[in-house]
Formats: structure tokens, C-alpha cells, sequence
């Protein structure tokens, strides 16, 4: 027995700051900036919003779409680099809010930007063992930059979140074919414990890091379910930038059209363990039955889920978000985030 999306929700906070104005504030050429990291904006959280608000609404929104009771999903994993508490579990405030089984299977997962999607893969798992008959996916961040470092021109926030249950369950909306994961010892980016915002190295986060994991997951999902890149109708990869999944997607020889409705990065950011689902979720909503997903998530560190998913009946649009997008500016920007100024 396979496992398959029953439902999925997401959220974006309100606030947007646009990569120009980061650069006005550091003196740098934002139209050289847009154009390298194609990025024109990104998401900001409130000053109140952290990943286990915008969890619970993404999963909220998932539990509604999927038309099951909350009491009826006993596994919840939550994905991030930004749990709230170093010691109290994020899964576990979701579990109560979100009204969920008592009897659940809870935990906290970091595997930088991939966490989400590792969540995913065990609630998979379970339901393919038959131990649980619902559980439900989370990916969460409100992504940490230092004040003029690289990483402030992408690092955004938002959450994922995927209920899952039986292929054969009432409602089930696209089933998940298969799953591999690639990962290696690759310092690309990284975090100690005593500090509070990651640092990065440069040479390793291009070939060695994104290219090279996100490559092979690739190649070995093709290789494995033996289909070739026109048997595949939307891909979905990991979004650090504009430039790097765009640089893939050109070499595997995927269109435009496979693409353009996961690619949400422009608008919003990286989103770190949210992103590739946050991408999932928008192909969720327009893919027609029959048709082969591929979702390729990538975390620094380094390592890269691959799924393969068949659309068992045609999308529908999320609710829309009436919310009205509000600009700030850098200083309050770094008033939301909490950051001390440079």
C-alpha cells in the first residue's frame, strides 16, 4: 500500500521587503543584485510570527483540505532551523493546537533546508507499514541572516504543510510513487549551537553542495523509476536563489513549463525548510490527473530528497489570501526579525 496527499496547506507572512532596499541600506547595486540572485523580494514575519504560528496555520489550512477529523492523525514531524525552543518540542505544541491524537508520533527535525521534506518521508513510511492510518508533514522557518552578510538578500519565512494517508483513501489527491534520499559530508553551511546566525563557504555551496546533490537525487530517481525528463510533467526543486535550481533544470533539459508552477522563489525568498514544499503546494493546486510530479528538496550539510508523485485526480486552488502585502522598509525589517542594526 502506497501513501498518498490527502491535503496541504501553507503560509506566507504579509510582510515583503524588497531586495532593493537591502541593497540601498549596504550601498550595493540592487539591479545587479536582482538579476544575480533572482530575487526581487521576500517574506518577513511579524514581529509575533515564528515557525510554530506559521506552522499551525499551514497546518490548519492542510487538515481542512484533506476533510478528515484532526483527532484522526496520530504522526506529526516538523522540519526546521528555527524551532522556537532549543529544548521543548515544536511537534509537540502543534499536536495540542492543532487538536491532533494524543497518541501521536512527534518530533522536531533539522537537516537545514530539507527537514520538511524529511518529515515527509517518515509519515510515508509509516502509513506504508501500516502503523498509522493519517500523519501530517510540516516544514516551518523564519530564516536567520546576519545583517549584511549574502544570506540577508533570500533568507525568508514561511510554512508547508502535507497530510497524508492511503493512496485509496477518500479524497486522496496525488500519490507518492517513491522516495530516495542522496547525502554526503559536504561543509557548506552551518551553525554552531552557541551562535545565532549560520555561516557559509562560498566555494562549497555551488558544485560541491547544491549542484552535486541535487544533481544525483535526480538521476537517481529518473534511474530508478525509469522514465526520462519528458515523462515528467512538474518539477519542483529546492530554491535558494533564482539562479541555482534554473541552472538544473537547463541541464537535465526541463522546460519552462515543467517549472513555472513550483518556482516561487522571485517573490517570496528561500524559505528554507518550507521552500520546496511551499513550491509543492503551488503545483498541488493547477496539476490535472495523471500527471508525474518530481520533488527534489536539497539541505546544506549536505543532502537531497527525491519524490516522485502521480496526480490520482486534479488540483483545486488553495483559499485565497484576502491579506493585504504591506512593504517595509530595512529598519523595520530588522525591528520584525528582531535583529540589532549594523
Amino acid at each position: 500500500m502506497k501513501s498518498a496527499i490527502l491535503g496541504f496547506g501553507r503560509y506566507l507572512p504579509r510582510f515583503r521587503l524588497r531586495t532593493s532596499a537591502i541593497a540601498e541600506h549596504w550601498q550595493q547595486d540592487s539591479a545587479a543584485l536582482a538579476s544575480s540572485l533572482g530575487i526581487t523580494e521576500k517574506t518577513v514575519p511579524d514581529r509575533d510570527e515564528d515557525s510554530f504560528t506559521m506552522a499551525f496555520e499551514a497546518g490548519k489550512q492542510a487538515i481542512e483540505g484533506a476533510g478528515i477529523r484532526p483527532s484522526q492523525i496520530s504522526a506529526i514531524f516538523v522540519g526546521s532551523e528555527s524551532h522556537p525552543y532549543a529544548v521543548k518540542p515544536t511537534s509537540g505544541m502543534l499536536a495540542s493546537a492543532l487538536e491532533l491524537d494524543p497518541f501521536s508520533h512527534c518530533a522536531d527535525l533539522e537537516f537545514a533546508c530539507k527537514a520538511g521534506t524529511a518529515g515527509m518521508q517518515i509519515v510515508d513510511a509509516f502509513i506504508r507499514a501500516g502503523q498509522i492510518e493519517y500523519g501530517i508533514a510540516i516544514g516551518t522557518d523564519t530564516a536567520q541572516a546576519k545583517p549584511g552578510d549574502a544570506l540577508e538578500y533570500s533568507a525568508a519565512a514561511g510554512a508547508a504543510a502535507i497530510v497524508l494517508g492511503s493512496e485509496k483513501a477518500k479524497g486522496a489527491l496525488a500519490r507518492i510513487e517513491r522516495t530516495l534520499s542522496f547525502t554526503t559530508d559536504t561543509p557548506d553551511f552551518w551553525r554552531a549551537a552557541d551562535e545565532r546566525f549560520p555561516q557559509h563557504a562560498g566555494r562549497f555551496t555551488g558544485e560541491p553542495g547544491y549542484f552535486h546533490h541535487v544533481r544525483t537525487a535526480i538521476r537517481g530517481m529518473l534511474d530508478t523509476a525509469k522514465l526520462e525528463v519528458k515523462d515528467i510533467a512538474h518539477v519542483v526543486l529546492h530554491m535558494p536563489n533564482a539562479k541555482f535550481p534554473t541552472a538544473i533544470m537547463k541541464e537535465f533539459g526541463f522546460t519552462k513549463e515543467q517549472c513555472a508552477l513550483g518556482f516561487i522563489v522571485p517573490k517570496v525568498g528561500n524559505t528554507y525548510s518550507a521552500c520546496s514544499l511551499l513550491g509543492l503546494t503551488s503545483v498541488l493546486e493547477e496539476a490535472k490527473k495523471g500527471e508525474t510530479v518530481l520533488l527534489v528538496s536539497y539541505g546544506s550539510g549536505a543532502g537531497a530528497d527525491a519524490f516522485l508523485l502521480t496526480m490520482l485526480q486534479s488540483g483545486s486552488p488553495l483559499p485565497p489570501d484576502e491579506r493585504e502585502l504591506t512593504y517595509v522598509s530595512y529598519a523595520q525589517y530588522l525591528d520584525h526579525c528582531h535583529l540589532t542594526p549594523r
